[in-house]
């Protein structure tokens, strides 16, 4: 809340991208009164919001979700204190997934959204569900309440700047698209690495690991982008209709354990509330097919993991050496060309060609045609959570996660998940980045 949804709203505010007579009330169990709670609030944003423009918006109210009554109680205090028409209702679940159920049935019995009014929204943040059938459970009991329509599942990944360029970059240039295919493109690796270790959200993040947190929700996302084939129309729902289906043609072919790495960074055991013998992994290294004319026979590199060398997420697509080159230049003396996608921190294009070197010969080097899209943003530049509320507040659902989506990308982590059990593959344990890169490099020839 205070990190990401208040700088947000207040960016949204101060561009007048709000309705009016916007409200936002802050919900917690906590004994804050609404100038405590901005007090406190203040002393944690280190000056990223104009409070006198935001302090009219804010009201703070204290209840316990799981009281029926508590919601009743909600409703009064909405009805009192946002007594000009609404535009729409939006009730965000920045909470852990086993509590969506109660809160959805909470608002739901009170009045508080109606089954079908599309002026009611309801948000959840990642991850939706712990497992398939867990996820499963939760939608099911969801769809008691709230229509797909109204539910918008939030993977914050989809608001960044980047992401969203995937499809400009694919679409908007012919010389890509012609060749994103598996005639041209010789893999394709998506890495997102972070130098810092899990911090305080031990209880949180050893419950989930690296597959649950990263690979099942951004890492797909990332995935779906690239290999999706064209949509219909890209101001539609046929973008989240192409992503299901390309996530289905990844999730139906089997993981064979040999081409997975899970590893656990030394001294995790001792972080706060991670249980002492606990198997949970912060790093992942994946080697996947998808199975359709386009992409069969490129091989997709994943990897995610905390405690490396630097904090970076990018896509890199590396392309096939050009048939003729051998010609005139010996073998493996020309280095293929690469797109690369940087989603963060230094969100950009770069994209490796060969030229010739100065001077009288014929000798060539990669050169790097580098495009920094941050540095081209004029005034604000805008975070994922402006983009995601803006779409909420105007109703548009394409950048958020569909059920059925949501539903391939765990059948995928399962499919891992069974692969590591029956082979009982071991944690790799690691003390630096140098190490898994060995290791990988060892064992698959994958320079990461």
């Amino acid at each position: 809340m205070y990190k990401k949804l208040l700088p947000a709203l207040f960016q949204l505010k101060k561009q007048n991208l709000l309705p009016e007579h916007t409200k936002i009330i802050a919900i917690g169990r906590r004994d804050f009164t609404t100038k405590s709670y901005i007090e406190d609030a203040k002393t944690r944003l280190n000056g990223k919001i104009d409070w006198a423009v935001m302090e009219d918006l804010i009201l703070y109210y204290k209840m316990d979700i799981n009281q029926t009554e508590d919601y009743m109680k909600l409703d009064g205090f909405i009805k009192n204190n946002c007594w000009m028409e609404l535009d729409a209702k939006i009730f965000y679940l920045a909470t852990a997934p086993q509590f969506f159920p109660i809160i959805a049935q909470g608002i739901s019995k009170a009045g508080l959204v109606e089954k079908g009014d599309s002026l009611s929204r309801v948000a959840f943040e990642k991850p939706f569900g712990e497992d398939l059938e867990s996820a499963k459970t939760y939608n099911k009991l969801l769809s008691l309440y709230f229509e797909e329509s109204q539910i918008y599942r939030i993977d914050h990944y989809l608001g960044k700047e980047m992401i969203r360029n995937i499809l400009v970059v694919r679409f908007a240039n012919r010389v890509f698209e012609d060749l994103w295919n598996n005639k041209a493109i010789e893999s394709v690796k998506i890495l997102v690495k972070e130098t810092e270790g899990i911090m305080l959200r031990g209880e949180y993040y050893d419950s989930a690991g690296a597959l649950r947190d990263m690979v099942q929700s951004h890492i797909m996302q990332m995935i779906s982008l690239i290999t999706m084939e064209p949509p219909i129309n890209f101001d539609t729902d046929d973008i989240r209709e192409q992503k299901v289906k390309v996530i289905e043609k990844l999730t139906c072919c089997p993981v064979d354990a040999k081409n997975i790495l899970l590893g656990q960074y030394r001294g995790y055991l001792n972080e706060k509330n991670v249980i002492k013998d606990s198997k949970t992994e912060t790093f992942v290294f994946i080697k996947a097919i998808i199975d359709n004319d386009r992409w069969n026979g490129v091989p997709f590199y994943i990897m995610t993991g905390k405690q490396l060398d630097e904090k970076k997420s990018e896509i890199i697509i590396t392309f096939k050496d050009n048939s003729h080159s051998h010609k005139k230049w010996a073998k493996g003396s020309i280095e293929a060309n690469q797109l690369i996608i940087r989603v963060a921190p230094n969100d950009g294009i770069s994209f490796k060609i060969n030229t010739k070197i100065p001077g009288l010969g014929m000798n060539v080097e990669a050169t790097e045609m580098d495009y920094c899209h941050t540095c081209h943003a004029v005034g604000n530049y805008p975070e994922a959570y402006e983009r995601l509320f803006l779409d909420m507040v105007e109703g548009n659902t394409i950048q958020f996660t569909r059920w059925d989506e949501i539903e391939a990308s765990w059948r995928f982590i399962d499919r891992v998940k069974e692969s590591i059990k029956a082979t009982n593959k071991e944690l790799f344990v690691y003390d630096d980045y140098r190490m898994l890169e060995e290791k990988i490099k060892a064992e698959y020839g994958v320079d990461i």
